[in-house]
C-alpha cells in the first residue's frame, strides 16, 4: 500500500471538518475505553498476565533466529512450506506464484494487516484473480474501495446507512429490507457463502506462529478465518517475523492480554490453530499449506533502538485511548497502521522522509503506554523519532523558527511572563461577548474546526502568586 503519510496535516484537517466522521468518533470514543476497562476489571491478575506476556515476547525477540528456524522445521515436518520475504514486493510475488501454480481464479481472505501492509490484494487482482475479503468490516471497506481506518475494526467509521447503501449498490439481489443489523449480516453471510465454497486459495493472517508445533494461531469473532483456512485447496498464511512464539502455552499467555485489550472480551468466539495440509482421513483442510514470513525492516528494528516496538501484538488499545486518533480517525495517517503505534511503525517502514509528520501527531499525554498490555514505550519512541526528524533536517522551517524563538523567549522569564499577561488579557477581551474566540490569526489550525475558549484573564503564574499570598496572610 502506497504511503500518503506526508498528507497528514491536510487529511487530519479534513477529518476534523467532517461532521459525519466526528459524530461516529464521538460515539465510539467512550465505548471502546469502557469495554476494555470493564473486561480488565474482571481479570484480578491482569497486571501479572501483562508482565508474563512481556517476558515471553522479550525472550522470543532475544532468540528470534532460533525460534524462526524451529518454526520452519516444524512446518516442513508437518508437510507445509515456509517462504521468506525480505520486502513487501517479495511477499506479493511469492503469494502470486503460489496462486498461479494452483491455477487459482478465486481467493478468499480473512483479515490480515500484513496483506494490507504489502498491498497484496491489488497485486492478485491485477493478475486477474478475484479476491474477496471475508471479515465483515474488511468486506465493507473493500466494497467502498477504502483502506481500513482501524486495525481491529476496519469499518468502524461507517454508519449503518452507509453499509446499507453499499450492499444495495453492489449486491444484485433485487428489492429487500435492510434496516436491521441482522438483515445486513444475513445478506453478507448469503453473499460470502458462495465465495467460501468456490475459492481456490484461502489467505489468512496469523496472530501467533508457534515454533514448537509449526502451527499458526488465528483469533476471530466471525469464523471467517476458519472457513478461509479449511475450505480452499490451498491455504496461505502471511505473517511478520516477530509473530513467532516458542510454545502453545506462550501463545496462550499473549492471548490472555490481547483479547481484553482489543475487543473487551475475555476470549473471542474463535481461537483456531492451523498447520500442515490435510492428512488421510481428515474431514476437511487444504491440500497445500504455505506460510510466508515478512521482514520489511523488522530485522533493522530488532537490532536498533526501536526493538521494543516488536512487542506490539496489534491490539489497537493505543488507538482507542489516543486523543489524536479519536479526533481524526485512521485515514488521516495515510498508511496501514494509524494511531500511536502507526506513528512509530510507519516512519520505520516507509522512511522518515514520507512520514516525519506522524511522530508529531502526539499530545504527549502518555495514555498509549499506560494502556498498552505489552508495555511498549510509545511516547519515548515518538520523541526519538522527532529527534531523528530534526537531525535529518525534515522539520518544516516554520516549526523550526517558531520553536527556536519560543526557546529564546523561555530563557528570559520576565519577558515571557509579561507577554503572557498581555496575550491573556487580549484574548479575554476578544472572547468577552461570546465566551469563546471564533478566529485568531496565529491559532487558525485550532479555530478552523473549533472555537478557542476565552481565558479568565489572568495567567497561571498570577493565580499561583495570589494563592500563595493568601496562604501566607492566613498563616500570620
Amino acid at each position: 500500500m502506497e504511503s500518503k503519510s506526508s498528507e497528514f496535516l491536510a487529511r487530519s484537517s479534513e477529518a476534523m471538518r467532517d461532521e459525519h466522521l466526528q459524530s461516529v468518533l464521538n460515539k465510539l470514543r467512550a465505548g471502546l475505553e469502557y469495554k476494555r476497562k470493564a473486561a480488565i476489571l474482571k481479570i484480578p491478575n491482569f497486571e501479572e498476565l501483562k508482565e508474563h506476556a512481556r517476558a515471553v515476547k522479550d525472550h522470543t525477540l532475544a532468540n528470534l533466529d532460533h525460534y524462526l528456524e524451529e518454526f520452519e522445521s516444524s512446518v516442513i515436518e508437518s508437510g507445509g512450506h515456509v517462504h521468506w520475504a525480505r520486502t513487501s514486493a517479495d511477499l506479493n510475488r511469492i503469494a502470486l506464484e503460489i496462486c498461479q501454480k494452483a491455477g487459482a481464479l478465486r481467493v478468499t481472505k480473512s483479515k490480515s494487516m500484513i496483506a494490507e501492509e504489502t498491498g497484496l490484494n491489488t497485486v492478485l487482482e491485477e493478475a486477474g484473480i478475484e479476491v474477496t475479503e471475508t471479515d465483515l468490516g474488511e468486506y465493507i471497506i473493500q466494497l467502498a474501495e477504502e483502506p481500513p481506518s482501524h486495525i481491529i475494526g476496519p469499518a468502524i467509521h461507517k454508519t449503518k446507512q452507509q453499509v446499507i447503501d453499499l450492499f444495495k449498490n453492489h449486491h444484485d439481489l433485487g428489492e429487500r429490507e435492510l434496516e436491521s443489523v441482522k438483515s445486513i449480516v444475513d445478506e453478507a453471510r448469503k453473499v460470502l457463502r458462495d465465495k467460501f465454497c468456490n475459492a481456490d486459495v484461502g489467505i489468512t493472517g496469523a496472530n501467533f506462529l508457534v515454533a514448537e508445533t509449526g502451527r499458526i494461531g488465528l483469533v476471530t469473532n466471525e469464523g471467517n478465518g476458519d472457513l478461509t483456512a479449511t475450505l480452499p485447496r490451498v491455504h496461505i498464511a502471511v505473517a511478520s517475523i516477530e509473530k513467532v512464539v516458542p510454545t502453545p502455552e506462550d501463545a496462550s499467555a499473549l492471548l490472555r492480554v490481547l483479547v481484553p485489550s482489543a475487543t473487551g472480551q475475555p476470549i473471542t468466539s474463535y481461537v483456531s490453530f492451523f498447520g500442515g495440509p490435510r492428512k488421510q482421513g481428515d474431514p476437511d483442510g487444504p491440500e497445500e499449506f504455505h506460510v510466508i514470513l515478512l521482514d520489511n525492516n523488522r530485522t533493522d528494528m530488532l537490532a536498533g533502538e526501536f526493538r521494543d516496538m516488536l512487542r506490539c501484538i496489534r491490539c489497537a488499545t493505543c488507538l482507542n485511548h489516543c486523543p489524536v486518533y479519536t479526533s481524526v480517525g485512521g485515514h488521516a495517517y495515510g498508511w496501514v497502521y494509524p494511531g500511536p503505534m502507526g506513528s512509530v511503525l510507519t516512519p520505520l517502514m516507509t522512511g522518515m522522509g514520507k512520514a516525519h509528520l506522524l511522530p508529531n501527531a502526539c499530545s504527549s499525554c502518555g495514555r498509549c503506554e499506560e494502556v498498552c498490555p505489552m508495555g511498549v514505550p510509545l511516547p519515548d519512541m515518538l520523541r526519538q523519532l522527532r529527534t531523528i526528524e530534526r537531525e535529518q533536517g525534515l522539520t518544516p522551517a516554520g516549526w523550526r523558527w517558531g520553536l527556536t524563538a519560543f526557546m529564546k523567549l523561555l530563557q528570559h522569564p520576565r519577558i515571557y511572563h509579561l507577554g503572557a499577561r498581555w496575550t491573556t488579557a487580549a484574548l479575554k477581551r476578544m472572547g468577552k461577548k461570546r465566551g469563546s474566540i471564533a478566529s485568531i490569526p496565529v491559532g487558525s489550525g485550532w479555530t478552523k474546526v473549533r472555537e478557542l475558549p476565552s481565558p479568565e484573564g489572568r495567567t497561571f503564574q498570577d493565580l499561583w502568586r495570589q494563592k500563595n499570598r493568601k496562604g501566607a496572610s492566613g498563616n500570620e
